[in-house]
Protein backbone atom coordinates (compact mmCIF):
# COMPACT_ATOMS: atom_id res chain seq x y z
CA UNK A 1 0.00 0.00 0.00
CA UNK A 2 1.38 3.38 -1.02
CA UNK A 3 1.37 5.68 2.43
CA UNK A 4 1.96 8.96 0.64
CA UNK A 5 0.33 9.38 -2.64
CA UNK A 6 2.25 11.91 -4.42
CA UNK A 7 5.80 10.89 -5.53
CA UNK A 8 7.43 12.78 -7.56
CA UNK A 9 11.40 11.68 -8.75
CA UNK A 10 13.25 13.76 -11.77
CA UNK A 11 16.77 13.41 -13.54
CA UNK A 12 18.72 15.56 -16.11
CA UNK A 13 20.70 13.87 -18.33
CA UNK A 14 22.44 13.48 -21.92
CA UNK A 15 20.43 11.17 -23.90
CA UNK A 16 23.19 8.67 -24.17
CA UNK A 17 22.89 5.10 -24.49
CA UNK A 18 24.93 4.47 -21.52
CA UNK A 19 23.16 7.14 -19.67
CA UNK A 20 19.74 5.11 -20.93
CA UNK A 21 20.61 2.40 -19.27
CA UNK A 22 20.69 4.20 -15.46
CA UNK A 23 17.98 5.83 -15.88
CA UNK A 24 16.01 2.27 -16.18
CA UNK A 25 17.59 1.59 -13.16
CA UNK A 26 16.42 4.54 -11.81
CA UNK A 27 13.01 4.10 -13.03
CA UNK A 28 12.80 0.96 -11.85
CA UNK A 29 14.46 1.51 -7.93
CA UNK A 30 11.74 4.27 -7.65
CA UNK A 31 8.60 2.10 -8.91
CA UNK A 32 9.85 -0.50 -6.48
CA UNK A 33 10.48 1.66 -3.35
CA UNK A 34 6.90 3.19 -4.09
CA UNK A 35 5.76 -0.18 -4.46
CA UNK A 36 4.40 -0.57 -7.94
CA UNK A 37 6.04 -3.38 -9.04
CA UNK A 38 3.76 -4.02 -11.65
CA UNK A 39 4.68 -0.86 -13.46
CA UNK A 40 8.11 -1.53 -13.82
CA UNK A 41 8.57 -3.07 -16.73
CA UNK A 42 5.85 -1.01 -18.96
CA UNK A 43 7.31 2.23 -17.05
CA UNK A 44 11.54 1.29 -17.69
CA UNK A 45 9.83 0.06 -22.44
CA UNK A 46 8.10 3.83 -22.13
CA UNK A 47 11.27 5.84 -20.88
CA UNK A 48 13.85 3.90 -22.99
CA UNK A 49 11.96 4.41 -26.13
CA UNK A 50 11.36 8.38 -25.08
CA UNK A 51 14.90 8.65 -24.66
CA UNK A 52 16.06 6.84 -27.95
CA UNK A 53 14.15 9.51 -29.76
CA UNK A 54 15.87 11.92 -27.94
CA UNK A 55 19.28 10.56 -28.38
CA UNK A 56 18.02 9.93 -32.24
CA UNK A 57 16.28 13.01 -33.04
CA UNK A 58 16.84 16.41 -30.70
CA UNK A 59 18.83 19.33 -31.18
CA UNK A 60 21.12 21.33 -30.96
CA UNK A 61 22.22 18.66 -27.68
CA UNK A 62 20.97 15.55 -26.05
CA UNK A 63 20.27 17.61 -22.41
CA UNK A 64 16.59 16.40 -21.34
CA UNK A 65 14.84 15.81 -18.07
CA UNK A 66 13.19 12.77 -16.70
CA UNK A 67 10.36 12.88 -14.37
CA UNK A 68 7.98 10.61 -12.88
CA UNK A 69 5.14 11.48 -10.74
CA UNK A 70 2.62 9.55 -8.96
CA UNK A 71 -0.67 11.31 -9.00
CA UNK A 72 -4.54 10.24 -8.79
CA UNK A 73 -3.71 6.83 -9.69
CA UNK A 74 -1.63 7.31 -12.64
CA UNK A 75 1.56 7.61 -13.05
CA UNK A 76 2.91 9.82 -15.64
CA UNK A 77 6.46 9.50 -17.13
CA UNK A 78 8.10 12.50 -18.96
CA UNK A 79 10.92 14.04 -20.91
CA UNK A 80 11.29 17.31 -21.46
CA UNK A 81 13.75 18.40 -24.35
CA UNK A 82 15.56 21.42 -25.87
CA UNK A 83 14.42 20.52 -29.36
CA UNK A 84 10.99 21.98 -30.48
CA UNK A 85 10.05 19.55 -32.87
CA UNK A 86 7.35 17.12 -31.89
CA UNK A 87 7.35 13.50 -32.42
CA UNK A 88 5.58 12.23 -34.96
CA UNK A 89 4.16 8.44 -34.95
CA UNK A 90 5.37 6.73 -38.06
CA UNK A 91 5.20 2.98 -38.84
CA UNK A 92 7.97 0.92 -38.78
CA UNK A 93 7.32 0.17 -43.25
CA UNK A 94 6.84 3.51 -43.82
CA UNK A 95 9.31 3.74 -46.27
CA UNK A 96 6.39 5.96 -48.66
CA UNK A 97 6.32 2.25 -50.60
CA UNK A 98 2.99 0.65 -49.85
CA UNK A 99 4.20 -2.63 -51.21
CA UNK A 100 7.91 -2.08 -49.24
CA UNK A 101 7.29 -3.58 -46.01
CA UNK A 102 10.94 -3.86 -43.77
CA UNK A 103 9.68 -5.98 -40.83
CA UNK A 104 13.38 -6.25 -40.11
CA UNK A 105 13.48 -2.24 -39.21
CA UNK A 106 15.64 -1.26 -36.43
CA UNK A 107 13.93 1.95 -35.59
CA UNK A 108 10.60 3.66 -36.46
CA UNK A 109 8.29 2.03 -33.79
CA UNK A 110 9.44 3.97 -29.87
CA UNK A 111 6.04 5.52 -29.83
CA UNK A 112 3.80 2.73 -31.13
CA UNK A 113 5.30 0.66 -28.53
CA UNK A 114 4.70 3.77 -26.15
CA UNK A 115 1.21 4.25 -27.00
CA UNK A 116 0.57 0.56 -26.82
CA UNK A 117 1.83 0.18 -23.09
CA UNK A 118 0.33 3.17 -22.10
CA UNK A 119 -3.09 4.39 -20.98
CA UNK A 120 -2.46 7.45 -22.67
CA UNK A 121 0.62 9.03 -24.27
CA UNK A 122 1.11 12.82 -26.03
CA UNK A 123 3.66 16.06 -26.54
CA UNK A 124 3.21 19.51 -26.08
CA UNK A 125 5.50 22.13 -27.45
CA UNK A 126 7.17 24.31 -24.86
CA UNK A 127 7.74 26.87 -27.50
CA UNK A 128 11.62 27.26 -28.64
CA UNK A 129 13.09 26.32 -25.13
CA UNK A 130 11.37 22.76 -26.44
CA UNK A 131 8.89 20.05 -26.03
CA UNK A 132 7.29 17.47 -23.48
CA UNK A 133 6.63 13.93 -24.42
CA UNK A 134 4.82 11.73 -21.94
CA UNK A 135 2.87 8.54 -20.96
CA UNK A 136 0.42 7.45 -18.45
CA UNK A 137 0.31 4.21 -16.49
CA UNK A 138 -2.83 3.27 -14.28
CA UNK A 139 -2.04 1.74 -10.94
CA UNK A 140 -3.32 -1.25 -10.12
CA UNK A 141 -6.14 -1.10 -7.46
CA UNK A 142 -6.17 2.57 -7.42
CA UNK A 143 -8.71 4.46 -6.87
CA UNK A 144 -9.62 5.99 -9.96
CA UNK A 145 -7.76 3.82 -12.00
CA UNK A 146 -8.78 1.79 -14.59
CA UNK A 147 -8.77 3.24 -18.44
CA UNK A 148 -9.51 6.57 -17.21
CA UNK A 149 -6.82 7.60 -15.21
CA UNK A 150 -7.73 10.64 -13.19
CA UNK A 151 -10.92 9.57 -12.18
CA UNK A 152 -13.89 12.17 -13.98
CA UNK A 153 -11.13 13.94 -16.02
CA UNK A 154 -11.62 12.81 -19.59
CA UNK A 155 -8.67 12.08 -21.03
CA UNK A 156 -8.43 13.97 -23.67
CA UNK A 157 -8.24 16.65 -21.68
CA UNK A 158 -4.70 15.67 -20.15
CA UNK A 159 -3.14 17.68 -22.26
CA UNK A 160 -0.34 17.78 -20.09
CA UNK A 161 0.93 16.24 -16.94
CA UNK A 162 -0.46 17.33 -13.84
CA UNK A 163 1.58 19.31 -11.11
CA UNK A 164 1.70 18.23 -7.52
CA UNK A 165 1.27 21.26 -5.18
CA UNK A 166 4.00 19.73 -2.32
CA UNK A 167 5.61 16.77 -4.00
CA UNK A 168 7.58 14.35 -1.87
CA UNK A 169 10.85 14.94 -4.06
CA UNK A 170 14.09 12.91 -5.53
CA UNK A 171 16.35 14.08 -7.75
CA UNK A 172 19.53 12.58 -9.57
CA UNK A 173 21.70 13.95 -11.89
CA UNK A 174 23.77 11.68 -14.13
Amino acid sequence: MISNPNRQCTVELQALPARIGQVRRIVTAHLRYWQLDPLIDRAALGVTELLANVHRHARPDKTCVVEMELLHGALTVSVHDGDPRLPVMTRADDTGDPGDIDALATCGRGLALVAAVSESWGARSEGESGKVVWFTLSVPGAVGGGGNVMGDVPLRELAAPQSVAEPQRWAARV
